[in-house]
């Protein structure tokens, strides 16, 4: 059977990536070119600065992708590239190219949401995982769970009816002054604190999720009292989000019957929950490598690929999606 190469291009927010991906499988490059130290001085991704900066940087991205890889131009099968959800501005750059590149070296054009991108970097990581099993997809943009049924059938059980989990932790780092980017920085100073404030949590009779409260209780709090043990206040809102995580993947569990569990998303690095999500017990846990959990082109070239065998090939209509739905 023939190897099959799939270039991937992710521009969905501040990283310009682009991997060469064999199989859907086996990762032969994978260049990420951030912008963090630039949006670092606005406390969050500007949009505006995002795009320009994806213009500068996607040429050289791309190429040095392929030079890694050491493959040609010519040896892709495919074009994979993120169309959705994201910033607009940002999508197009990476869209824009795939699409021109995609034109020039008639290769099929992928277009791939970027949430099952984050799906995807599992298969990457673990070589032997096939569905069906259960998603925690907890990102910036995105808390929810859902039952993939198959490489490109997903059905979500859970969603967030207001702040993802990875917004809630940017905003709580911004307002105690940790800056951007929240997550690694929360989780940093959470190692040094006890989990000994009480925080809400939000019960629903189904399984979606809600961080608008323990955000706004957070910020309430510090702002009365700014003297507050800041490492004490991040371990203890790691410890409350997970608790919410892990109950809900529990009811879910018991609902599908299914136990075989993966962490998707950039917070799935946070090493609190890693460590309570593989506690849970009659589960089999999988997540990502770390450099897999946030934003890069592996997981869309990984996620593209799966598309590509089962014949789901966009034409060069194809336009950014921000609010892109699974």
């Amino acid at each position: 059977m023939k190897d099959i190469y799939v270039l991937g291009i992710e521009s969905s927010c501040d990283e310009t990536a682009a991997s060469i991906v064999k199989n859907g499988r086996e990762i032969l490059s994978n260049v990420v070119n951030s912008q963090i130290d630039i949006h670092t001085l606005y406390g969050g991704v500007v949009p505006e600065i995002a795009s320009r900066n994806h213009i500068l940087n996607i040429s050289e991205v791309v190429k040095m992708a392929i030079k890694e890889a050491k493959i040609n131009m010519n040896d892709i099968d495919a074009v994979a590239c993120t169309y959705g959800p994201g910033l607009v501005g940002a999508l197009l750059v990476g869209l824009s190219y795939g699409k021109a590149l995609s034109y020039a070296l008639n290769k099929p054009l992928i277009g791939t949401n970027h949430i099952e991108g984050h799906i995807a970097a599992n298969y990457i990581t673990h070589k032997d995982l096939e569905p069906p099993f259960l998603c925690v997809m907890m990102s910036g943009g995105n808390t929810q769970i859902i039952h993939i049924k198959d490489y490109n059938k997903f059905e979500v059980l859970g969603k967030t009816r207001d702040d993802a989990v990875g917004e809630a932790f940017d905003k709580i780092a911004r307002v105690v002054g940790l800056g951007y980017p929240g997550g690694p920085k929360i989780d940093e100073l959470a190692k040094k604190g006890e989990a000994n404030i009480t925080l809400p949590k939000t019960h629903f009779d189904n399984l979606d999720f809600s961080f608008s409260g323990i955000k706004t209780a957070i910020i309430n709090l510090y702002h009365k009292n700014p003297e507050i043990n800041k490492a004490d206040l991040c371990k203890s809102f790691e410890k409350t989000v997970a608790e919410t995580l892990v109950e809900n993947i529990k009811k879910a569990i018991e609902q599908t019957k299914i136990n075989k569990i993966i962490l998707a998303g950039g917070v799935s690095a946070n090493s609190y929950i890693r460590k309570e999500f593989l506690s849970l017990e009659n589960a089999k846990v999988y997540m990502p490598d770390l450099k897999l959990c946030t934003d890069n082109a592996a997981m869309i070239a990984s996620a593209g690929y799966y598309n590509y065998i089962s014949g789901k090939i966009s034409d060069l209509t194809l336009n950014a999606e921000p609010d892109l739905k699974l």
